[in-house]
Protein backbone atom coordinates (compact mmCIF):
# COMPACT_ATOMS: atom_id res chain seq x y z
CA UNK A 1 0.00 0.00 0.00
CA UNK A 2 2.74 2.42 0.65
CA UNK A 3 4.64 1.69 -2.55
CA UNK A 4 1.14 1.98 -4.31
CA UNK A 5 0.88 5.58 -2.36
CA UNK A 6 4.48 6.86 -3.00
CA UNK A 7 3.33 6.92 -7.23
CA UNK A 8 1.50 9.71 -5.79
CA UNK A 9 4.86 11.83 -6.06
CA UNK A 10 6.36 10.35 -9.56
CA UNK A 11 4.98 13.04 -11.77
CA UNK A 12 6.22 15.78 -9.04
CA UNK A 13 9.87 14.34 -8.96
CA UNK A 14 10.16 13.03 -12.70
CA UNK A 15 11.40 16.56 -14.64
CA UNK A 16 10.16 14.78 -17.96
CA UNK A 17 6.65 14.15 -16.19
CA UNK A 18 6.46 17.72 -15.02
CA UNK A 19 6.99 19.27 -17.81
CA UNK A 20 4.55 16.83 -19.88
CA UNK A 21 2.14 17.59 -17.50
CA UNK A 22 2.85 22.17 -17.82
CA UNK A 23 3.19 21.72 -21.62
CA UNK A 24 -0.72 19.95 -21.48
CA UNK A 25 -2.08 22.08 -19.02
CA UNK A 26 -1.25 25.07 -21.27
CA UNK A 27 -2.20 23.68 -24.31
CA UNK A 28 -5.69 22.89 -23.26
CA UNK A 29 -6.29 26.40 -22.14
CA UNK A 30 -5.31 27.63 -25.29
CA UNK A 31 -7.78 24.64 -27.16
CA UNK A 32 -10.30 24.70 -24.81
CA UNK A 33 -10.73 28.80 -25.67
CA UNK A 34 -11.34 28.46 -29.20
CA UNK A 35 -14.85 27.09 -29.82
CA UNK A 36 -14.60 23.84 -32.48
CA UNK A 37 -11.63 22.43 -30.77
CA UNK A 38 -12.59 20.12 -28.35
CA UNK A 39 -11.11 18.78 -25.36
CA UNK A 40 -12.66 15.20 -26.91
CA UNK A 41 -10.98 16.47 -30.41
CA UNK A 42 -7.32 16.96 -28.89
CA UNK A 43 -6.94 13.87 -26.37
CA UNK A 44 -8.20 11.97 -29.38
CA UNK A 45 -5.47 13.22 -31.25
CA UNK A 46 -2.87 12.89 -28.67
CA UNK A 47 -3.00 8.97 -28.43
CA UNK A 48 -2.47 8.77 -32.04
CA UNK A 49 0.91 10.80 -31.38
CA UNK A 50 1.72 8.87 -27.62
CA UNK A 51 0.29 5.12 -28.07
CA UNK A 52 3.98 4.29 -28.35
CA UNK A 53 4.97 6.06 -25.52
CA UNK A 54 4.96 4.54 -22.03
CA UNK A 55 1.30 5.01 -20.19
CA UNK A 56 3.20 7.34 -18.01
CA UNK A 57 4.10 9.89 -20.13
CA UNK A 58 1.29 9.12 -21.84
CA UNK A 59 -1.60 10.09 -18.89
CA UNK A 60 0.83 13.29 -17.96
CA UNK A 61 0.58 14.72 -21.23
CA UNK A 62 -3.60 13.53 -21.55
CA UNK A 63 -4.52 14.35 -17.69
CA UNK A 64 -2.88 18.36 -18.00
CA UNK A 65 -4.68 18.67 -21.84
CA UNK A 66 -7.81 17.44 -19.80
CA UNK A 67 -7.70 20.20 -17.04
CA UNK A 68 -6.45 23.10 -19.01
CA UNK A 69 -9.15 22.64 -21.79
CA UNK A 70 -12.34 22.22 -19.18
CA UNK A 71 -11.17 25.36 -17.81
CA UNK A 72 -10.02 27.02 -21.04
CA UNK A 73 -13.40 27.12 -22.40
CA UNK A 74 -14.40 29.69 -19.91
CA UNK A 75 -11.88 32.07 -21.13
CA UNK A 76 -13.92 33.11 -24.51
CA UNK A 77 -17.30 32.50 -22.35
CA UNK A 78 -16.09 35.80 -20.34
CA UNK A 79 -14.60 38.12 -23.18
CA UNK A 80 -16.64 37.37 -26.47
CA UNK A 81 -19.70 35.80 -24.73
CA UNK A 82 -18.57 32.36 -27.26
CA UNK A 83 -17.85 29.37 -24.80
CA UNK A 84 -15.44 27.17 -25.76
CA UNK A 85 -16.99 24.34 -24.83
CA UNK A 86 -20.23 23.21 -23.29
CA UNK A 87 -19.46 23.21 -20.13
CA UNK A 88 -19.06 26.80 -19.58
CA UNK A 89 -22.83 28.08 -21.06
CA UNK A 90 -23.38 28.61 -17.60
CA UNK A 91 -20.15 30.98 -16.92
CA UNK A 92 -21.18 33.33 -19.79
CA UNK A 93 -24.39 34.11 -18.67
CA UNK A 94 -22.65 36.00 -15.64
CA UNK A 95 -19.00 36.59 -17.18
CA UNK A 96 -20.05 38.51 -20.18
CA UNK A 97 -21.81 40.95 -18.32
CA UNK A 98 -18.74 41.67 -16.09
CA UNK A 99 -16.24 41.94 -18.97
CA UNK A 100 -18.84 44.39 -20.26
CA UNK A 101 -18.70 46.30 -17.41
CA UNK A 102 -15.26 46.66 -17.92
CA UNK A 103 -14.37 43.76 -15.28
CA UNK A 104 -12.60 40.79 -17.25
CA UNK A 105 -10.01 40.54 -15.39
CA UNK A 106 -11.47 40.10 -11.81
CA UNK A 107 -13.59 37.69 -13.51
CA UNK A 108 -10.79 35.65 -15.26
CA UNK A 109 -9.50 35.77 -12.06
CA UNK A 110 -12.23 34.68 -9.89
CA UNK A 111 -13.09 31.70 -12.43
CA UNK A 112 -9.24 30.43 -12.12
CA UNK A 113 -8.81 29.96 -8.23
CA UNK A 114 -12.68 28.48 -8.08
CA UNK A 115 -11.56 25.84 -11.04
CA UNK A 116 -8.92 24.96 -9.41
CA UNK A 117 -10.79 24.61 -6.10
CA UNK A 118 -13.03 22.51 -7.94
CA UNK A 119 -10.51 20.31 -9.71
CA UNK A 120 -8.50 20.08 -6.21
CA UNK A 121 -12.37 18.64 -4.41
CA UNK A 122 -12.54 16.13 -7.31
CA UNK A 123 -9.26 15.13 -7.25
CA UNK A 124 -9.80 14.38 -3.35
CA UNK A 125 -13.18 12.60 -4.08
CA UNK A 126 -11.36 10.77 -6.45
CA UNK A 127 -8.67 9.77 -4.15
CA UNK A 128 -11.16 8.84 -0.96
CA UNK A 129 -14.48 8.20 -2.26
CA UNK A 130 -13.86 6.25 -5.64
CA UNK A 131 -15.16 3.24 -4.33
CA UNK A 132 -17.85 4.52 -2.87
CA UNK A 133 -19.31 6.59 -5.43
CA UNK A 134 -18.65 4.46 -8.41
CA UNK A 135 -21.18 2.20 -6.22
CA UNK A 136 -23.35 4.71 -6.17
CA UNK A 137 -22.84 5.67 -9.66
CA UNK A 138 -23.62 1.92 -10.74
CA UNK A 139 -27.09 1.96 -9.25
CA UNK A 140 -28.52 4.34 -11.71
CA UNK A 141 -30.64 2.98 -14.68
CA UNK A 142 -32.08 4.36 -17.98
CA UNK A 143 -34.98 5.73 -16.55
CA UNK A 144 -32.95 7.64 -13.70
CA UNK A 145 -30.65 9.24 -16.40
CA UNK A 146 -34.10 9.89 -18.20
CA UNK A 147 -35.20 11.97 -15.15
CA UNK A 148 -32.08 13.33 -14.84
CA UNK A 149 -32.23 15.11 -18.08
CA UNK A 150 -36.13 15.81 -17.78
CA UNK A 151 -34.86 17.84 -14.78
CA UNK A 152 -32.26 19.81 -16.98
CA UNK A 153 -34.78 20.81 -19.20
CA UNK A 154 -36.73 22.46 -16.51
CA UNK A 155 -33.54 23.81 -15.24
CA UNK A 156 -32.73 25.44 -17.88
CA UNK A 157 -35.87 27.32 -18.04
CA UNK A 158 -34.83 28.82 -14.97
CA UNK A 159 -31.51 30.84 -16.93
CA UNK A 160 -34.24 32.91 -18.97
CA UNK A 161 -34.55 35.44 -16.74
CA UNK A 162 -38.30 35.82 -15.81
CA UNK A 163 -40.06 33.79 -17.94
CA UNK A 164 -39.55 30.17 -17.63
CA UNK A 165 -41.95 29.41 -20.39
CA UNK A 166 -39.49 31.15 -22.49
CA UNK A 167 -36.62 29.07 -21.12
CA UNK A 168 -38.49 25.58 -21.39
CA UNK A 169 -39.86 26.61 -25.14
CA UNK A 170 -35.45 27.31 -26.24
CA UNK A 171 -34.63 24.25 -24.37
CA UNK A 172 -37.64 22.26 -26.07
CA UNK A 173 -36.39 23.74 -29.14
CA UNK A 174 -32.79 22.72 -28.68
CA UNK A 175 -34.16 19.06 -28.08
CA UNK A 176 -35.70 19.59 -31.28
CA UNK A 177 -32.53 20.15 -32.89
CA UNK A 178 -30.63 17.17 -31.27
CA UNK A 179 -33.26 14.62 -32.40
CA UNK A 180 -32.32 15.36 -36.35
CA UNK A 181 -30.53 12.19 -38.06
CA UNK A 182 -30.84 8.65 -38.08
CA UNK A 183 -32.69 6.75 -34.96
CA UNK A 184 -29.90 5.28 -32.75
CA UNK A 185 -31.95 2.27 -32.52
CA UNK A 186 -34.19 1.78 -35.77
CA UNK A 187 -31.73 3.23 -38.11
CA UNK A 188 -34.79 5.55 -39.16
CA UNK A 189 -34.76 9.05 -40.39
CA UNK A 190 -35.45 11.72 -38.47
CA UNK A 191 -36.33 15.10 -39.06
CA UNK A 192 -33.93 14.59 -42.20
CA UNK A 193 -36.15 15.13 -44.85
CA UNK A 194 -34.72 12.05 -47.00
CA UNK A 195 -31.28 14.68 -47.37
CA UNK A 196 -28.64 12.18 -46.95
CA UNK A 197 -27.01 15.46 -45.26
CA UNK A 198 -29.31 15.57 -42.61
CA UNK A 199 -28.45 12.02 -41.44
CA UNK A 200 -25.64 12.62 -39.85
CA UNK A 201 -27.37 14.82 -37.71
CA UNK A 202 -26.41 18.31 -36.78
CA UNK A 203 -23.07 18.44 -34.47
CA UNK A 204 -23.76 20.68 -31.85
CA UNK A 205 -20.73 22.04 -31.08
CA UNK A 206 -21.70 24.09 -34.49
CA UNK A 207 -25.41 24.93 -33.18
CA UNK A 208 -22.99 26.41 -30.56
CA UNK A 209 -21.10 28.58 -32.52
CA UNK A 210 -23.99 29.48 -34.08
CA UNK A 211 -25.91 30.74 -31.22
CA UNK A 212 -23.40 31.84 -28.92
CA UNK A 213 -21.04 33.41 -31.38
CA UNK A 214 -22.59 34.07 -34.94
CA UNK A 215 -25.40 35.48 -32.66
CA UNK A 216 -24.12 38.08 -30.45
CA UNK A 217 -21.60 39.31 -33.84
CA UNK A 218 -25.03 40.26 -35.14
CA UNK A 219 -26.65 41.57 -32.04
CA UNK A 220 -23.59 43.02 -31.41
CA UNK A 221 -23.56 45.05 -35.07
CA UNK A 222 -26.30 47.29 -33.40
CA UNK A 223 -23.79 48.75 -31.12
CA UNK A 224 -20.41 49.64 -33.48
CA UNK A 225 -20.20 53.26 -32.67
CA UNK A 226 -20.29 52.63 -28.99
CA UNK A 227 -16.82 52.61 -27.47
CA UNK A 228 -14.56 49.57 -26.41
CA UNK A 229 -14.91 48.89 -22.78
CA UNK A 230 -11.62 49.48 -21.16
CA UNK A 231 -10.71 46.29 -18.68
CA UNK A 232 -9.64 46.92 -15.79
CA UNK A 233 -6.81 44.19 -14.86
CA UNK A 234 -5.08 45.65 -12.17
CA UNK A 235 -6.37 43.25 -9.60
CA UNK A 236 -6.10 39.84 -11.38
CA UNK A 237 -5.89 37.86 -8.40
CA UNK A 238 -9.28 37.52 -6.24
CA UNK A 239 -9.73 39.07 -3.02
CA UNK A 240 -9.42 36.60 0.17
CA UNK A 241 -12.79 38.74 0.96
CA UNK A 242 -14.55 37.34 -1.94
CA UNK A 243 -12.69 33.50 -2.07
CA UNK A 244 -14.07 33.95 1.74
CA UNK A 245 -17.24 34.93 0.45
CA UNK A 246 -17.65 32.70 -2.31
CA UNK A 247 -16.54 29.27 -0.30
CA UNK A 248 -19.66 27.98 0.88
CA UNK A 249 -20.73 28.28 -2.89
CA UNK A 250 -18.25 27.03 -4.54
CA UNK A 251 -17.61 23.82 -1.98
CA UNK A 252 -21.66 23.14 -2.58
CA UNK A 253 -20.69 23.29 -6.40
CA UNK A 254 -17.51 20.91 -6.25
CA UNK A 255 -19.23 18.89 -4.34
CA UNK A 256 -22.65 18.66 -7.40
CA UNK A 257 -19.95 18.58 -9.58
CA UNK A 258 -18.04 15.46 -8.33
CA UNK A 259 -21.28 13.78 -7.91
CA UNK A 260 -22.44 14.40 -11.43
CA UNK A 261 -18.84 13.64 -13.05
CA UNK A 262 -19.01 10.26 -11.57
CA UNK A 263 -22.31 8.97 -12.95
CA UNK A 264 -21.76 7.26 -16.60
CA UNK A 265 -22.50 9.31 -19.67
CA UNK A 266 -22.65 12.95 -17.69
CA UNK A 267 -19.93 15.22 -17.89
CA UNK A 268 -18.80 18.86 -16.43
CA UNK A 269 -21.52 20.98 -19.20
CA UNK A 270 -24.77 19.00 -16.73
CA UNK A 271 -22.30 19.73 -13.54
CA UNK A 272 -22.17 23.18 -14.02
CA UNK A 273 -25.77 23.68 -15.27
CA UNK A 274 -27.06 22.17 -11.62
CA UNK A 275 -24.64 23.74 -9.67
CA UNK A 276 -25.60 27.20 -11.54
CA UNK A 277 -29.20 26.45 -10.61
CA UNK A 278 -28.54 25.72 -7.19
CA UNK A 279 -26.29 28.96 -6.37
CA UNK A 280 -29.01 30.55 -8.26
CA UNK A 281 -31.55 29.30 -5.68
CA UNK A 282 -29.03 29.50 -2.38
CA UNK A 283 -28.37 32.82 -3.17
CA UNK A 284 -31.05 35.02 -1.58
CA UNK A 285 -29.34 38.72 -2.04
CA UNK A 286 -26.66 38.49 -4.81
CA UNK A 287 -25.18 42.58 -4.54
CA UNK A 288 -26.04 41.74 -8.52
CA UNK A 289 -29.25 39.75 -9.99
CA UNK A 290 -27.75 36.72 -11.84
CA UNK A 291 -27.63 36.98 -15.30
CA UNK A 292 -26.36 40.53 -14.89
CA UNK A 293 -23.06 39.87 -13.62
CA UNK A 294 -23.35 37.83 -10.48
CA UNK A 295 -20.00 36.70 -9.33
CA UNK A 296 -21.76 33.49 -7.93
CA UNK A 297 -22.89 33.00 -11.44
CA UNK A 298 -19.08 32.51 -11.82
CA UNK A 299 -18.26 30.41 -9.31
CA UNK A 300 -20.67 27.98 -8.62
CA UNK A 301 -20.04 26.64 -12.87
CA UNK A 302 -16.50 27.10 -12.86
CA UNK A 303 -16.33 25.30 -9.73
CA UNK A 304 -18.66 22.48 -10.93
CA UNK A 305 -17.41 21.75 -14.19
CA UNK A 306 -13.58 21.11 -13.09
CA UNK A 307 -14.78 19.22 -9.79
CA UNK A 308 -16.50 16.68 -12.65
CA UNK A 309 -13.13 15.89 -14.36
CA UNK A 310 -11.92 14.30 -10.85
CA UNK A 311 -15.33 12.90 -10.64
CA UNK A 312 -15.36 11.12 -14.10
CA UNK A 313 -12.07 9.63 -13.58
CA UNK A 314 -13.93 6.94 -10.70
CA UNK A 315 -16.14 5.04 -12.86
CA UNK A 316 -13.15 4.93 -15.15
CA UNK A 317 -11.02 3.81 -13.06
CA UNK A 318 -12.78 1.28 -11.26
CA UNK A 319 -15.89 0.38 -13.56
CA UNK A 320 -14.33 0.43 -16.90
CA UNK A 321 -17.41 2.76 -17.61
CA UNK A 322 -16.48 6.45 -19.04
CA UNK A 323 -17.48 9.61 -16.94
CA UNK A 324 -17.76 11.49 -19.91
CA UNK A 325 -16.60 11.45 -23.67
CA UNK A 326 -12.79 12.39 -22.56
CA UNK A 327 -12.76 9.71 -20.35
CA UNK A 328 -14.26 7.00 -22.85
CA UNK A 329 -11.23 8.14 -25.71
CA UNK A 330 -8.74 7.69 -22.33
CA UNK A 331 -10.34 4.20 -21.68
CA UNK A 332 -9.07 3.17 -25.57
CA UNK A 333 -5.99 5.19 -24.71
CA UNK A 334 -5.32 2.53 -21.50
CA UNK A 335 -5.97 -0.33 -23.63
CA UNK A 336 -3.64 0.76 -26.14
CA UNK A 337 -1.03 0.12 -23.31
CA UNK A 338 -2.08 -3.02 -22.34
CA UNK A 339 -4.55 -2.22 -19.49
CA UNK A 340 -7.85 -3.02 -18.94
CA UNK A 341 -10.05 -0.80 -16.93
CA UNK A 342 -12.88 -1.79 -14.29
CA UNK A 343 -12.37 -3.52 -11.14
CA UNK A 344 -9.53 -5.34 -11.51
CA UNK A 345 -6.97 -2.59 -12.48
CA UNK A 346 -7.15 -1.67 -8.91
CA UNK A 347 -6.04 -5.14 -7.68
CA UNK A 348 -3.83 -5.41 -10.29
CA UNK A 349 -2.06 -2.08 -11.27
CA UNK A 350 -2.80 -0.04 -8.03
CA UNK A 351 -0.07 2.32 -8.26
CA UNK A 352 -1.96 3.44 -11.60
CA UNK A 353 -4.64 4.90 -9.57
CA UNK A 354 -2.08 6.68 -7.66
CA UNK A 355 -0.31 7.84 -10.32
CA UNK A 356 -3.53 9.45 -11.84
CA UNK A 357 -4.51 10.97 -8.64
CA UNK A 358 -0.84 12.66 -8.00
CA UNK A 359 -0.76 13.98 -11.78
CA UNK A 360 -4.61 15.75 -11.92
CA UNK A 361 -3.15 17.36 -8.70
CA UNK A 362 -0.28 18.32 -10.26
CA UNK A 363 -2.36 19.16 -13.30
CA UNK A 364 -4.58 21.69 -11.48
CA UNK A 365 -1.23 23.51 -9.97
CA UNK A 366 -0.19 24.57 -13.40
CA UNK A 367 -3.72 25.62 -14.23
CA UNK A 368 -3.45 27.94 -11.04
CA UNK A 369 -0.48 29.41 -12.54
CA UNK A 370 -1.08 29.27 -16.30
CA UNK A 371 -4.62 30.31 -15.75
CA UNK A 372 -3.60 33.60 -13.87
CA UNK A 373 -0.89 34.72 -16.73
CA UNK A 374 -1.55 35.94 -19.96
CA UNK A 375 -4.90 37.75 -19.12
CA UNK A 376 -3.99 40.95 -20.42
CA UNK A 377 -3.54 39.72 -23.65
CA UNK A 378 -7.10 37.88 -23.48
CA UNK A 379 -8.54 41.29 -22.12
CA UNK A 380 -7.27 42.64 -25.63
CA UNK A 381 -9.53 41.25 -27.39
CA UNK A 382 -12.38 43.02 -26.11
CA UNK A 383 -10.75 46.16 -26.48
CA UNK A 384 -10.33 45.77 -30.11
CA UNK A 385 -12.50 47.68 -31.78
CA UNK A 386 -16.12 45.97 -33.29
CA UNK A 387 -15.75 47.01 -37.10
CA UNK A 388 -12.08 44.68 -36.27
CA UNK A 389 -13.83 42.47 -33.59
CA UNK A 390 -16.64 41.30 -35.10
CA UNK A 391 -15.44 40.09 -38.50
CA UNK A 392 -12.85 37.75 -36.82
CA UNK A 393 -15.33 36.06 -34.94
CA UNK A 394 -17.28 35.31 -37.52
CA UNK A 395 -14.26 33.91 -39.38
CA UNK A 396 -13.42 32.08 -36.63
CA UNK A 397 -16.93 30.61 -35.62
CA UNK A 398 -16.46 29.58 -39.77
CA UNK A 399 -13.20 28.07 -39.22
CA UNK A 400 -14.10 25.78 -35.97
CA UNK A 401 -16.84 24.67 -37.44
CA UNK A 402 -15.98 23.51 -40.32
CA UNK A 403 -12.89 21.81 -38.16
CA UNK A 404 -15.26 19.29 -36.54
CA UNK A 405 -16.02 17.61 -39.84
CA UNK A 406 -14.46 18.89 -42.56
CA UNK A 407 -17.61 20.03 -44.01
CA UNK A 408 -19.11 22.75 -46.00
CA UNK A 409 -22.09 22.29 -44.85
CA UNK A 410 -21.45 22.84 -41.59
CA UNK A 411 -20.72 26.74 -42.15
CA UNK A 412 -24.04 26.95 -43.29
CA UNK A 413 -25.50 25.52 -40.57
CA UNK A 414 -23.61 27.88 -38.43
CA UNK A 415 -24.56 30.81 -40.28
CA UNK A 416 -28.56 29.50 -40.11
CA UNK A 417 -28.02 29.01 -36.36
CA UNK A 418 -26.55 32.55 -35.89
CA UNK A 419 -29.21 34.59 -37.47
CA UNK A 420 -32.11 32.25 -36.05
CA UNK A 421 -30.25 33.04 -32.53
CA UNK A 422 -29.84 37.08 -33.75
CA UNK A 423 -34.24 36.69 -33.40
CA UNK A 424 -34.00 34.91 -30.48
CA UNK A 425 -31.69 37.53 -28.65
CA UNK A 426 -34.18 40.44 -29.88
CA UNK A 427 -37.63 38.82 -28.62
CA UNK A 428 -36.02 38.26 -25.65
CA UNK A 429 -35.24 34.78 -26.01
CA UNK A 430 -31.65 32.73 -24.05
CA UNK A 431 -29.43 31.05 -25.99
CA UNK A 432 -27.90 28.86 -23.80
CA UNK A 433 -31.05 26.69 -22.60
CA UNK A 434 -31.05 25.88 -26.72
CA UNK A 435 -27.85 24.37 -26.48
CA UNK A 436 -28.42 22.76 -23.74
CA UNK A 437 -31.20 21.14 -25.03
CA UNK A 438 -29.57 19.93 -27.86
CA UNK A 439 -27.11 18.60 -25.27
CA UNK A 440 -29.39 16.50 -23.02
CA UNK A 441 -32.20 15.68 -26.14
CA UNK A 442 -30.07 12.43 -27.28
CA UNK A 443 -29.77 11.21 -23.85
CA UNK A 444 -33.38 11.99 -22.67
CA UNK A 445 -34.32 10.31 -25.97
CA UNK A 446 -31.80 7.24 -25.87
CA UNK A 447 -32.94 6.30 -21.97
CA UNK A 448 -36.23 6.63 -22.47
CA UNK A 449 -36.00 4.28 -25.08
CA UNK A 450 -34.03 1.63 -22.96
CA UNK A 451 -36.31 1.99 -19.65
CA UNK A 452 -39.81 1.47 -22.05
CA UNK A 453 -37.95 -1.52 -23.21
CA UNK A 454 -36.61 -2.74 -19.70
CA UNK A 455 -40.63 -2.01 -18.76
CA UNK A 456 -41.31 -4.36 -21.74
CA UNK A 457 -42.91 -1.51 -23.66
CA UNK A 458 -46.04 -1.51 -21.11
CA UNK A 459 -46.75 2.06 -19.85
CA UNK A 460 -48.36 0.61 -16.52
CA UNK A 461 -45.00 -1.13 -15.54
CA UNK A 462 -43.21 1.72 -16.67
CA UNK A 463 -44.77 4.32 -14.25
CA UNK A 464 -44.53 1.77 -11.97
CA UNK A 465 -40.55 1.25 -11.84
CA UNK A 466 -40.40 5.16 -11.42
CA UNK A 467 -42.29 4.60 -8.11
CA UNK A 468 -41.07 1.23 -6.88
CA UNK A 469 -37.04 2.30 -7.01
CA UNK A 470 -35.47 4.66 -4.02
CA UNK A 471 -33.47 6.68 -6.99
CA UNK A 472 -36.12 7.07 -9.36
CA UNK A 473 -38.64 8.22 -6.98
CA UNK A 474 -36.56 10.96 -5.33
CA UNK A 475 -35.92 12.32 -8.77
CA UNK A 476 -39.32 12.08 -9.72
CA UNK A 477 -40.23 14.08 -7.03
CA UNK A 478 -37.39 16.51 -7.12
CA UNK A 479 -38.87 16.93 -10.75
CA UNK A 480 -42.44 17.46 -9.80
CA UNK A 481 -41.13 20.11 -7.18
CA UNK A 482 -38.99 21.42 -9.62
CA UNK A 483 -41.78 21.54 -12.57
CA UNK A 484 -44.59 23.09 -9.38
CA UNK A 485 -42.43 25.90 -8.03
CA UNK A 486 -42.24 27.45 -11.65
CA UNK A 487 -46.10 27.96 -11.26
CA UNK A 488 -48.40 30.29 -9.95
CA UNK A 489 -49.03 27.86 -7.04
CA UNK A 490 -45.45 27.63 -6.22
CA UNK A 491 -45.06 30.93 -6.08
CA UNK A 492 -47.67 31.60 -3.90
CA UNK A 493 -46.62 28.73 -1.86
CA UNK A 494 -43.01 30.47 -1.33
CA UNK A 495 -44.28 33.95 -0.65
CA UNK A 496 -45.96 32.71 1.82
CA UNK A 497 -43.24 30.81 3.31
CA UNK A 498 -41.22 33.75 3.57
CA UNK A 499 -43.92 35.41 4.92
CA UNK A 500 -43.99 33.43 7.70
CA UNK A 501 -40.07 32.96 7.96
CA UNK A 502 -40.42 36.81 8.19
CA UNK A 503 -43.41 36.95 11.36
CA UNK A 504 -41.08 34.25 12.96
CA UNK A 505 -38.15 36.83 13.12
CA UNK A 506 -40.26 39.42 13.87
CA UNK A 507 -41.87 37.64 17.31
CA UNK A 508 -38.16 36.12 18.08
Amino acid sequence: MLESFGYLAISWLDPWLLMLTAAGTLAGIYVGAIPGLSVTMAVSILISFTFKWSVNDALALIAGVYVGGVYGGSRTAILLNIPGAPSAIATALDGYPMAKRGEAGEAVGLTTVMSVFGGFVGVAALALFAPMLSDFALMFTSRDYLLLAMIGILLVGTLSGESFAKGVFAGALGVLIGMVGLDPMTAEGRFTFDTITLMGGIPYVVAMIGFFGVAEAFVQLHQLDLPAVKQKIDRVIPRLADVRRYFRVAMRASGIGTVIGALPGTGGDIAALLAYDDAKRATKNPEVPFGEGAKEGLVAPEAANNAAVGGAFVPMLTLGIPGDAVTAVIIGALFIHGLKPGPLLLVETPHLFWFTVGNLALANIFLLIFGLTGIRIFTKIVECPKAILLPLIIILSAVGSYAIQNNPVDIYWMLLFGVFGYFLKVYGFQVGPVILGVILGPMMDSNYRRAMIGARNDPATFIWDFLSHPISCVLLIAFLALLISQTPLGRMAREAWRGRRAQGRGAG
